[in-house]
């Protein structure tokens, strides 16, 4: 363990020593994405398993830390007490979402005082699709996302409290961010997170890669719409929704289409054969689980026999299972709601987060 911890130490230094931030301004289809974001866009260009890459990622400031002059074009900072850790939110995006699906989030978070760091993760939305060159698992987008608070100084001894709160796919990288990282991470926070079960285990049939892949070249703004309103909110289907089914279709036509697909057909990959189901116990910080109890989101589902079908995606069991794993964990479930209640029921999320947090 000495060794992985040091080997680990290692490389998170040489990448934030060979790294930098680009404050832009970019291109409007940047890496395969011409999705408008509503905040500014800055990019980590760094180097991963020999590859120049470029990770993109929202920072907003703590607006309760924030004091406007007469001239509103100028913003400064006020002075933190001496020995006060300055808190930072980290917001990890689902696999069907990007960054920008936080927003509302991120804006909570500012008014509660809290510098809001969003990535990209590599491979997604506005970050470079290295495609099949890449190997994807979450051991390395929690070391590319380790890396990105390495290059903005908010890791060591004079970092920042860190609360992670991750949605879907990016509540297994939450958890596992937190196990490769105990000492950053104070808090911990699971929206509908994936990986509750172990899907293969369980009778997922294991799918070859080229199979997947050609499931990920045919997905279209139809075949999202349809699995995302049927799977995530219960038949239903609003604006709200929409926009972000817009924005991932684009992705899946644009002009990276072919290294995106085949990214996203690993990151499947990933996500049967790296299961942090095991791994609840041994989670460390005060965590909060949300739970929309009608979600009924699995990995493979959709492949699998009759009989595995009717076993999968119950979260209305799995939330209850899963807090008596984690040692200090708070279970709020959302009845009526399903995938994204962040998404579904902004008001009651962000006041239900804010007020965990608080206390």
């Amino acid at each position: 363990m000495q060794l992985l911890a040091l080997l680990l130490a290692t490389s998170a230094f040489t990448a934030s020593a060979t790294s930098n931030i680009d404050n832009g301004p970019f291109q409007s289809d940047l890496n395969g994405s011409n999705f408008t974001y509503g905040q500014p866009l800055k990019l980590l260009r760094f180097h991963s398993q020999g590859l120049p890459l470029e990770m993109a990622f929202i920072d907003l400031p703590p607006i309760a830390d924030t004091v406007t002059t007469s001239e509103p074009q100028h913003v400064r900072y006020t002075r933190k007490k001496p020995g006060h850790k300055p808190k930072t939110a980290l917001l990890l995006h689902g696999k069907n979402f990007c960054s920008v699906t936080w927003s509302a989030t991120g804006y909570a978070l500012q008014q509660a005082g809290y510098r809001v760091i969003i990535p990209d993760q590599i491979g997604f939305c506005k970050s470079s699709k290295p495609g099949a060159n890449y190997q994807y698992s979450l051991h390395q987008l929690a070391l590319n996302t380790h890396s990105l608070l390495s290059a903005l100084n908010l890791t060591g001894p004079g970092g920042s409290d860190v609360t992670v709160v991750g949605h879907s796919l990016g509540g297994m990288l939450a958890t596992r961010f937190s196990l490769l990282y105990p000492e950053l991470v104070s808090r911990l926070v699971l929206v509908n997170p994936i990986g509750l079960e172990p899907y293969l285990e369980v009778g997922v049939p294991y799918p070859d890669l080229s199979a997947t892949l050609r499931t990920e070249q045919a997905s279209n703004y139809q075949s999202i719409r349809e699995y995302e309103q049927s799977t995530y909110y219960l038949g239903a289907w609003a604006r709200e929704y929409d926009v972000w089914a817009v924005m991932l279709a684009q992705i899946y036509s644009g002009s990276e289409a072919q290294k995106f697909s085949e990214g996203q057909a690993r990151v499947v990959d990933m996500v049967l054969t790296q299961p942090v189901y095991y791994e609840f116990p041994r989670v460390q910080p005060n965590t909060l689980l949300i739970i929309g109890t009608k979600d009924t989101t699995a990995i493979g589902k959709q492949w699998s026999p009759p009989s595995v079908q009717e076993r999968l995606g119950k979260y209305e069991n799995l939330g209850k299972e899963t807090a008596k794993k984690i040692a200090n964990c708070t279970l709020v479930e959302f009845e009526g709601l399903g995938h994204a209640p962040q998404i579904q029921a902004p008001h009651r999320f962000h006041e239900t987060l804010l007020e965990w947090l608080r206390t």
